[in-house]
């Protein structure tokens, strides 16, 4: 089989892949679609032990209302319980989700999360389509087409999304500016030791753990793993926490860093753009 009809095959497998999804969106079988969505409360929250593991990040006691029966059901975040809580406080308002009809299956999110349609999958099919006929046009007409095939597409993705960058930058910004600022202290350096199976590398992952109290009084505890100078060595030791009023799971030790951070995403994004226009330039000069 040579490369033009492997390249069909895979369209075509790609396509079907596609098609099958988007089927099973339309009539609601998706593992998105058949996911409970539900928003859960943080009821307490456990400090964790210096020397410990960031694994299962912080733990927490959540509660929230079962639909089925309207009771209210407590459950804890230990195991493998979805994304990894990293700033928790007492009245926190979290996602929690699972399978439809199996509330033993839950998951935990940062926040309540939307009902979803399952598209991420028929989404990336189509994507692979696309990728596969490329290189077709590539292999019938030359090489210059793969940097017209996806020069143009990405740029004119990325410039599309450009302003929507600039607009998070400078709410992101905004936020920075009206932080509120209090006292801190590093209660926990968490440790995590890591041995590479192929060249029998260790690697030692270290956390520090902040506490801080806002100012209308919620305790707040916090996985800290930028902006802190000799983070091993950070036990006992006070820091200055910048945070925002209305969530204190966005805070920075340093929001000149932070500020420097924003910038710099969007000058990423613009380059970006040059370069994939230029690349699109290229492939059609060599036309």
């Amino acid at each position: 089989m040579g490369w033009d009809e492997f390249l069909v095959l895979w369209c075509a497998g790609w396509a079907v892949t596609a098609v099958v999804g988007l089927v099973r969106s339309l009539a609601g079988l998706t593992k998105a679609q058949r996911t409970v969505r539900l928003a859960g409360r943080i009821t307490r929250v456990r400090e964790p032990r210096h020397g410990g593991s960031r694994l299962g990040g912080i733990s927490v006691v959540v509660s929230y209302r079962d639909p089925v029966s309207g009771q209210d059901v407590v459950v804890t975040n230990d195991g493998e319980r979805g994304e990894t809580l990293t700033v928790a406080w007492e009245g926190r308002e979290i996602g929690v989700s699972h399978p439809r009809g199996a509330p033993h299956a839950y998951r935990f999110s940062p926040a309540p999360e939307e009902a979803g349609r399952g598209l991420g999958w028929p989404m990336g099919a189509l994507f692979l389509v696309y990728a596969g006929l490329v290189v077709l046009a590539a292999l019938a007409w030359g090489w210059p087409w793969t940097l017209v095939g996806f020069g143009w597409p990405w740029a004119v993705v990325a410039a599309a999304h450009l302003p929507g960058t600039v607009r998070a930058k400078n709410r992101r910004l905004g936020r920075l500016a009206a932080m509120e600022s209090v006292r801190g202290r590093v209660v926990a350096v968490l440790k995590d030791v890591s041995v590479d199976e192929d060249d029998g590398h260790t690697r030692t992952t270290v956390t520090p753990v902040v506490s801080f109290t806002t100012r209308a009084g919620t305790a707040v505890l916090a996985h800290c793993a930028a902006n802190l100078p000799d983070p091993a060595d950070s036990y006992g030791r006070d820091v200055t926490v910048h945070y925002t009023p209305s969530d204190p799971a966005e805070f920075t030790l340093d929001r000149a860093a932070e500020h420097r951070s924003e910038e710099t995403d969007v000058t990423v994004n613009v380059l970006a753009i040059v370069v994939l226009v230029v690349t699109a330039l290229v492939g059609l000069a060599m036309l």
